[in-house]
């Protein structure tokens, strides 16, 4: 399951959730006399409630949760695909608890057990009612495809970028949402790399938005550039203002690395990639929607 959290830059090395409570009941009936919602309708709204529930646990003591995630080792993957979020909390609290004082991890530890128990909960939801989590939103008017929202901002080196024109200029361009201490992230950065020549062969180009440094956050581009350098990945990076349109469309990024494809006409291709293309199923599920693009490109 896909870790559900809108997430924000709190700190500028860590990636903390910060929420504040929805004030939506719990779900009591969901549209079935035993309780359990029928249809995909009744199914998303106890989903909104249950996720309303689990950022009022991470809103209810916001610095307490921040030790928690300054304590975390930071080679450690925060957003992974396929992981419950609160096991995950769970093993942090639990490795860091001298940090904490006993009333602290006592109560760090229940909430920790709540949102892991919400998260089940989630998960049986999305597989009983497939499509629960797409954003029904993202689907026009007219049926088309989605716009990647529209953004100007920099490199990493400062130099202005345009979604419309960098778009433009390219059969497709890949854009790769990561973090500086998500370990499959940069797990994938050679590969994202080699994939980025590849497609300037095709006439098409891969980003990266590396999310700490969203508003230009000097220290986080500086850690950006040094991992990136590290890993010998060259293609261009860039950050925009994270109360953009695009900055918004980053909250909604639920896991990472999540990828996106995109045409010339700044249409999104397809769903998005979520988790990193080391592994063969997004590998395949990307290289597919590349060829889409290419394939349609009257560029």
């Amino acid at each position: 399951m896909k870790v559900k959290k809108l997430i924000s830059l709190l700190l500028a090395a860590v990636l903390v959730l910060s929420l504040a409570a929805c004030g939506t009941k719990p779900a009591e009936n969901g549209g079935g006399g035993d309780g359990e919602p029928q249809t995909l309708e009744e199914a998303r709204v106890l989903y909104d409630q249950l996720m309303a529930q689990e950022n009022a646990i991470q809103s209810e003591n916001i610095e307490l949760w921040e030790k928690v995630f300054l304590s975390a080792d930071k080679g450690m993957a925060m957003m992974e695909d396929g992981k419950n979020y609160g096991e995950f909390l769970l093993k942090t609290i639990e490795a860091s608890k001298d940090k904490f004082t006993d009333k602290e991890y006592e109560w760090l530890k229940e909430s920790a057990t709540e949102i892991s128990n919400i998260e089940n909960k989630l998960a049986a939801l999305e597989e009983k009612f497939p499509g629960l989590t797409e954003d029904p939103s993202a689907e026009t008017a007219d049926g088309s495809a989605p716009k990647f929202p529209a953004f100007e901002g920099k490199d990493l080196d400062g130099n202005p970028v345009k979604s419309s024109e960098l778009f433009a200029k390219n059969a497709v361009t890949v854009v790769n949402f990561w973090f500086t201490t998500c370990n499959p992230c940069v797990g994938e950065l050679g590969e994202l790399d080699a994939l980025n020549k590849e497609l300037a062969e095709k006439g098409g180009a891969l980003i990266g938005v590396n999310t700490f440094t969203l508003d230009g956050d000097e220290t986080a581009i500086s850690e950006a550039k040094d991992v990136l350098a590290k890993k010998g990945a060259a293609y261009q990076n860039v950050y925009f203002d994270s109360g953009s349109e695009a900055g918004k469309f980053v909250e909604n990024i639920y896991a990472y690395p999540t990828t996106y494809v995109v045409d010339r006409n700044g249409n999104i291709v397809g769903d998005p990639i979520v988790g990193a293309i080391t592994e063969k199923k997004q590998a395949e599920a990307l290289q597919a929607q590349i060829d889409k693009a290419l394939s349609t490109d009257i560029g």
